[in-house]
């Protein structure tokens, strides 16, 4: 009887990993997500609330530009712009045609999906800076747009948005973002650990290899830039709603920086770094009001620490104290075995 509960947890045990290692959980991000799940519990505090919620939702938005910048080798400086479609999608929805939150937010993610697909078939052929350059022209058309179409978006004023979630408190809100966080991470993960995802790291790695060996580099580039687009304009939508009031500034390649910064300190084609980099350094420079003016500097400055010393940034920290403590494992193992004395 016992044996046979035995084996029954062992292959319980074996399909938790298989499952985990498909979508590519790793300990550390169970780890992650676990703690943060349990934060409301120790966070009284609504504004330290709403900072969480703030670093959760740039983390995201992190993973979605790491997907892209980290995988396929284009940084989309225009990413901001994306995020501005599906708030504005979503807020304009919900304020203009009395349209649920909850639909706008998926509304603003197709919109931004299609969007990110026409203009990759347009730029991602480009290829490299210039690629990153279109994108970043774009975000500047629309936001020349979002000032000028005042009926619309409400122009410079912007638009004043209802909430997603009646409440006092930002728990609820911490909990919309904690699962639509875990979906884009499971989703980035499940896709970059399939078939699909070792032809994104191969024309990352060098493109004239991928293509001689069979794989279409523009097909799968705006594949990858379509996802990463759809991502940016669901927290996009999400983000509407947790402010109230969308305004240009949302479209500002400004806002892109700070994404790209925290991508680029998390882990370059971690996907999860990203997100670890803005739940420890958000809070931080929050704290840190008085330099505001500071922040990008702060971020600029940090990221180019990381680039020049250690290009694998946070994730990389993680994976080498990680294969550290296997190493010192198995060398206990074998100073055991060898002072065991045989029969």
């Amino acid at each position: 009887m016992q044996s046979t509960q035995t084996k029954q947890n062992k292959n319980l045990s074996q399909r938790l990993k298989e499952l985990a290692s498909k979508f590519g959980i790793s300990p550390a991000s169970l780890v992650m997500f676990v703690i943060l799940g349990f934060a409301p519990l120790f966070i009284t505090d609504n504004a330290d609330m709403r900072v969480l919620v703030s670093s959760l939702m740039y983390g995201a938005f992190a993973m979605a530009f790491d997907f892209t910048s980290g995988f396929i080798n284009i940084n989309n400086f225009g990413f901001s712009a994306f995020w501005g479609l599906g708030a504005y999608t979503s807020g304009i929805l919900m304020m203009r045609l009395g349209i649920s939150p909850w639909i706008g937010m998926f509304a603003g993610a197709a919109v931004a999906a299609v969007i990110g697909f026409l203009l990759g078939i347009l730029t991602i052929r480009l290829g490299g800076i210039f690629a990153s350059c279109m994108t970043w022209f774009v975000a500047m058309a629309l936001f020349a747009l979002a000032n000028n179409l005042v009926d619309l978006t409400g122009g410079a004023k912007g638009l004043t948005v209802g909430a997603l979630i009646e409440a006092d408190t930002y728990t609820s809100l911490f909990y919309v973002i904690l699962v639509l966080t875990i979906a884009v991470f499971l989703l980035l993960k499940r896709i970059s650990h399939s078939n699909i995802g070792l032809a994104f790291r191969a024309i990352g790695q060098d493109v004239e290899a991928a293509q001689s060996s069979g794989i279409n580099p523009v097909k799968y580039k705006i594949m990858n830039f379509t996802v990463s687009c759809a991502v940016g304009g669901l927290i996009g939508g999400f983000y509407a709603h947790f402010s109230g009031i969308v305004i240009p500034k949302v479209i500002n390649t400004s806002s892109t920086t700070e994404i790209i910064a925290l991508a680029f300190i998390g882990g370059r084609g971690s996907i999860w770094g990203g997100l670890l980099c803005a739940v420890i350094l958000m809070p931080i420079m929050e704290s840190l009001k008085n330099l505001e003016e500071m922040r990008l500097i702060i971020y600029g400055a940090l990221m180019i620490f990381v680039m020049i010393f250690y290009p694998k940034g946070l994730s990389g920290i993680i994976e080498s104290c990680k294969e550290l403590a296997i190493r010192l494992k198995n060398k206990m193992t074998k100073k055991e075995a060898a002072d065991t004395p045989e029969n």
